[in-house]
């Protein structure tokens, strides 16, 4: 139900000047309120332990016939903003093709000896309706996680349809430019608490505590300040 409803919202955004296409794909931001919607970043927030007013809009995507995506790196928003996830969120099965790719990942090799899904080179993941895959951009360090890069194989029948959400280090609306000053020591989550105490700041502990060149969203919590 989710999916088809993802899948009738992008397909009427394409419909509308909101429609665009890049040589890939077709494409659609839905930047409008909605009940199925916003559950379902609810739990994108849930699973992912980061917070949903740090998400972008969900973008839907439609793959046609010998359509395909070149290989994504997800390291910042068009505003300039730090992208710490992408979820990428199958709203269709494919009849064959379409599958997204991980080129440098390391269970690329034993994938191959088992007979390749394929026809890209790399780790390959197939489309079903309804899964999803969680990648995190940045690694502890804040560097990009090189592992992270995926690409989009060629449908070969069929169309696929596709939705994804990127979330920042930050609340997407308000990113700070700077950091906060050194004495000041603040929690900018309900939920930090529980991140916690759960073990996030040692798991996460760019979000969490911070880096160079981000002040972490859970000092208080994590006891660095």
């Amino acid at each position: 139900m989710e999916c088809d409803h993802l899948v009738s919202m992008g397909r009427g955004n394409m419909e509308s000047s909101l429609a665009f296409t890049d040589g890939d794909r077709n494409s659609s931001y839905n930047n409008i309120e909605d009940i199925v919607v916003s559950k379902i970043e609810d739990r994108i927030s849930l699973w992912s332990f980061l917070p949903k007013e740090n998400g972008e809009s969900i973008q839907v995507l439609k793959y046609g016939v010998n359509r395909s995506g070149s290989i994504k790196e997800e390291p910042k928003s068009s505003s300039g903003a730090h992208r710490l996830a992408t979820i990428l969120m199958y709203l269709s099965d494919v009849k064959q093709g379409g599958e997204t790719v991980f080129p440098r990942s390391e269970m690329k090799d034993a994938q191959a000896k088992e007979g390749a899904p394929s026809q890209c080179s790399g780790y390959a993941v197939r489309p079903a309706k309804g899964n999803a895959i969680l990648l995190f951009n940045l690694r502890p360090d804040g560097e990009t996680d090189k592992d992270s890069q995926y690409e989009e194989c060629p449908v070969l029948e069929g169309e696929k349809w596709l939705a994804i959400k990127h979330i920042n280090l930050r609340k997407f609306d308000y990113p700070k430019s700077s950091l906060a000053s050194e004495d000041e020591c603040t929690d900018e989550d309900d939920r930090c608490v529980s991140w916690a105490a759960s073990g996030e700041c040692d798991r996460n502990p760019v979000f969490m505590i911070g880096s160079s060149d981000y002040y972490g969203s859970c000092r208080k919590s994590c006891r660095v300040c």
